[in-house]
């Protein structure tokens, strides 16, 4: 069985918490950590938005910094009983700076009831070795965001529209990933613009939706470059990429993450295919696509056998290096790209 991305975990440990919180149910401590800031960001508002009230928070809520705190005085601050309220909030922002971040062990080891205390990592991660980190799983809540890897970002902007009871179209979920990278700050942001601009009411996103309203204008997108190779049209795949290539925010490592989903996506069918007869309903479920573009997947099956679609992926997998840096400086990325489509229109 396939093993769920680690962000869908993170996402539904992030939801989960949130809900609690929003219903008064709080751990007496939470670390939030991990390169990816977007989730610990948003259980860290959430419990500074629902643990006091306004009128409560001058008493109760006491908000550090690392580099203007040490691990004694955020002790102390916890260990205060809280007045005309029924807890005490104690946040510590940017705790990776604190030199003595390890000492709060100390009190993470009998926390106070009347407590919430909130130990927010940005972009770093405690030594899992060490007795912080090792308390706080035993008396607290731990939450550990990892980034998001280029060729699940589409995947994550598809999740991410969902649990906003939306749906985004592949190439719309494509062409934003094209725009924002694996930034979800930067993604959520556009998102709730976007919605700001929508009708009251709308339920599916398209890619000309995110054209009008991220400010996103691409003649051609990542999509129509893969029904073009998977058709096997060279003149127009290689049109399309020199296009692409050109663009003035053009990164290859999110092409290549759409084209590696693309074609792994194929690998599964042909896989599947093999051991006998397969429905079109059948073959959307295994592409995880809608059943319209199972045709497009047949044509690609038919000009790259399984054979020819390990190695694509290994070539993809050879230029997503490249284009993290592995072909030095003097290479464009448009250049790549294109040298990577010829390559994989020269396959069998």
């Amino acid at each position: 069985m396939a093993k769920n991305p680690a962000y869908l975990d993170t996402a539904n440990q992030c939801e989960k918490i949130i809900a609690d919180v929003r219903q008064g149910k709080f751990s007496p401590v939470y670390l939030l950590m991990g390169e990816e800031p977007f989730y610990p960001d948003r259980i860290c508002d959430a419990i500074i938005e629902n643990a006091l009230a306004p009128e409560e928070r001058d008493f109760n809520q006491t908000i550090f910094y690392g580099l203007d705190t040490d691990a004694d005085t955020v002790a102390s601050e916890a260990r205060a009983y809280p007045m005309m309220a029924e807890r005490r909030l104690v946040v510590l922002k940017e705790a990776q700076s604190m030199k003595s971040l390890e000492d709060l062990a100390l009190y993470c080891e009998e926390p106070m009831d009347s407590t919430v205390l909130v130990i927010l990592m940005r972009g770093a991660k405690a030594d899992k070795r060490k007795a912080f980190y090792k308390t706080v799983c035993k008396t607290g809540m731990v939450v550990e965001s990892s980034p998001v890897r280029d060729y699940e970002i589409s995947g994550w902007i598809s999740e991410y529209f969902s649990r906003q009871g939306m749906n985004i179209a592949p190439d719309a979920a494509a062409l934003l990933a094209e725009f924002a990278g694996t930034d979800l700050v930067k993604i959520a942001l556009e998102t709730e613009k976007m919605r700001k601009n929508l009708p009251v009411g709308t339920t599916s996103v398209s890619a000309a939706d995110i054209e009008r309203n991220v400010g996103i204008s691409r003649e051609f997108s990542i999509f129509e470059l893969t029904k073009e190779l998977s058709y096997r049209r060279a003149s127009k795949a290689l049109y399309i990429a020199s296009h692409l290539g050109m663009a003035a925010k053009f990164a290859l490592p999110m092409a290549t993450a759409s084209l590696f989903n693309h074609f792994y996506r194929l690998l599964k069918l042909e896989a599947r295919m093999m051991k006998g007869a397969v429905s079109p309903d059948e073959k959307a479920e295994i592409l995880g696509v809608k059943p319209f573009f199972v045709r497009e997947y047949d044509a690609a099956a038919a000009n790259y056998p399984l054979a020819a679609t390990m190695k694509i992926l290994a070539l993809i997998e050879e230029y997503d290096f490249k284009g993290k840096g592995g072909a030095g400086p003097d290479t464009g990325d448009g250049e790549l790209l294109m040298e990577l489509c010829t390559q994989i229109l020269n396959t069998k």
